[in-house]
């Protein structure tokens, strides 16, 4: 199916940009928005858990992210993936991400920009548009979304929970079991490693998240364009209404009997809650003195404490 219209979401990972993607989908007016432009050039796949971690010489944040087995690897979405057809595989993208009224909609994390971009410049007719220019020649009327989560320690902190399970969505686990062929699946998800706190995996989760952010609020001012902008937190307090707001900026009409309840288990728990606070009280430890200095007891005490 041909998309007369179009839009993408830009995010982090762990931003709510998934809560705000079901709620576009099920409108089933605003395409079908997922990440199909998310796999790395070299490979043709997602970034695995360790990838997250480039550059990081610390041995033990690796040994928390567990082993994956045989067959594990996810496969690219397409197999008309390719970097010499790649024409091919964003006709098949588009057709697959477009609902009957002819909108269209994907998922792009800031990971993934560099190589979707250098991906479409393998298309010979995109080879020489102006990167301000190249999205939107791609994708037909193109609006661009912006979803932003404005807490950034607990956005470090459940990214740094996803990736010790290579889980990202809280039906990951229920559907990997369903489609799995090996009788041991069950056994191995009932029994992973135990979640574990880690500060210095949070930390550079956060320093990549804020170091993204910045990455896109860069993009957006170099192609002069300004997205709509979706905070999660505001999103997530409403999810209905957030949603049909966004249609309508959006400029399509949601259905009459459109009502978004998210299916979606809400991942953040006391866990989250309790490692956001210990990362909070770490970090301020570190870089402030929290402990009140104690008084030194004047020379007449001590001599009346019999230290004379």
């Amino acid at each position: 199916m041909s998309a007369q219209q179009s839009y993408l979401v830009w995010s982090t990972p762990r931003s709510g940009s998934t809560l705000v993607c079901q709620a576009l989908s099920e409108s089933g007016v605003a395409g079908r928005p997922e990440e199909y432009f998310e796999a790395l050039r070299q490979s043709g796949r997602p970034r695995r858990p360790e990838e997250y971690f480039h550059g990081v010489d610390d041995q033990s944040i690796f040994d928390h992210l567990g082993e994956r087995a045989v067959g594990d690897d996810p496969r690219p979405r397409s197999p008309l993936w390719s970097r010499a057809a790649y024409d091919r595989y964003l006709e098949w993208a588009v057709e697959q991400g477009t609902t009957p009224n002819g909108v269209f909609g994907a998922k792009l994390m800031w990971g993934y920009l560099g190589d979707f971009v250098g991906l479409l410049r393998n298309v010979p007719r995109y080879r020489d548009l102006p990167l301000r220019d190249l999205f939107g020649g791609v994708f037909p009327d193109l609006t661009f979304v912006r979803v932003v989560r404005a807490n950034k320690i607990r956005q470090a902190v459940s990214l740094w929970k996803a990736v010790q399970t290579a889980t990202w969505r809280s039906d990951d686990a229920s559907e990997g079991a369903a489609q799995s062929s090996p009788p041991y699946q069950g056994f191995l998800a009932e029994n992973r490693p135990q979640l574990r706190f880690h500060y210095r995996a949070i930390d550079h989760l956060l320093r990549q998240a804020l170091i993204e952010e910045a990455q896109w609020d860069a993009f957006f001012e170099h192609v002069g364009i300004k997205p709509i902008l979706v905070l999660y937190e505001n999103f997530a307090a409403d999810p209905h209404v957030s949603a049909v707001s966004v249609l309508e900026r959006l400029g399509v009409q949601a259905p009459g009997d459109f009502r978004f309840e998210p299916k979606m288990k809400r991942q953040s728990d006391g866990l989250n809650d309790d490692w956001a606070r210990r990362y909070s009280e770490l970090r301020l430890g570190r870089e402030l003195d929290l402990v009140p200095a104690v008084p030194a007891a004047p020379l007449a005490d001590f001599t009346q404490q019999g230290f004379g």
